[in-house]
């Protein structure tokens, strides 16, 4: 009883001590705008996490908007939820993996057209958010200059909020985001033989 009681008295302690650095952090931290998320890596959760910001945003009444580059025949969980709600402008505009269209030129064009969407988004003050899924992918690939991509988040609307997700983020993206998130593999279901699955990877 001793030990548990002299346990609980130093974890207060060090709790009283830990809300006081974030009290401080919070009242010093005032800054408010809009930022740049980068979800990126190899790892599971790029989109899954932007879409949890999205139910966010919903749930405090702002509007958002979402391109998907490169899903689209096949429809995934957060189209279908997503497309329902209210307030929520969603296009999946990809044509599927570039290994299934293998078409380099169409894969382009495709990007573009779903790029000039994003772009009215990114000058609409009325978004709170604007996830662009998967452009890192077109980014790496090459399909867009990440200069036009950076111009056009660096004039948006001051209070809008930007996720970009995909892997192979470039570092220009990296650099002027102010987020940026690395998933990383350890171990994927896939490998083992288990298919994707909706509600899950779907």
């Amino acid at each position: 009883m001793g030990d548990e009681t002299a346990l609980n008295a130093r974890h207060k302690s060090r709790m009283i001590r830990k809300k006081k650095i974030i009290d401080q952090t919070i009242e010093k931290n005032d800054v408010e705008r809009g930022i740049i998320l980068v979800h990126t890596g190899n790892g599971k959760g790029k989109s899954s996490s932007a879409f949890g910001m999205l139910a966010r945003t919903l749930g405090h009444g702002f509007h958002a908007g979402v391109i998907q580059f490169i899903k689209g025949p096949q429809k995934t969980g957060e189209e279908l939820f997503f497309q329902k709600q209210d307030n929520v402008q969603f296009y999946a505009m990809g044509e599927g993996f570039t290994w299934d269209t293998q078409d380099r030129e169409r894969d382009i064009a495709t990007c573009k057209k779903a790029w000039q969407k994003a772009v009215s988004m990114l000058t609409d003050p009325g978004l709170h958010l604007v996830i662009l899924d998967e452009l890192n992918i077109v980014l790496q690939s090459r399909y867009m200059e990440v200069a036009e991509v950076i111009a056009a988040l660096k004039s948006r609307p001051v209070n809008q909020h930007v996720v970009i997700t995909g892997r192979g983020a470039p570092d220009e993206l990296i650099d002027i985001a102010d987020t940026v998130t690395e998933m990383k593999d350890i171990k994927h279901a896939y490998r083992a033989g288990i298919k994707a699955q909706p509600g899950i990877e779907l």
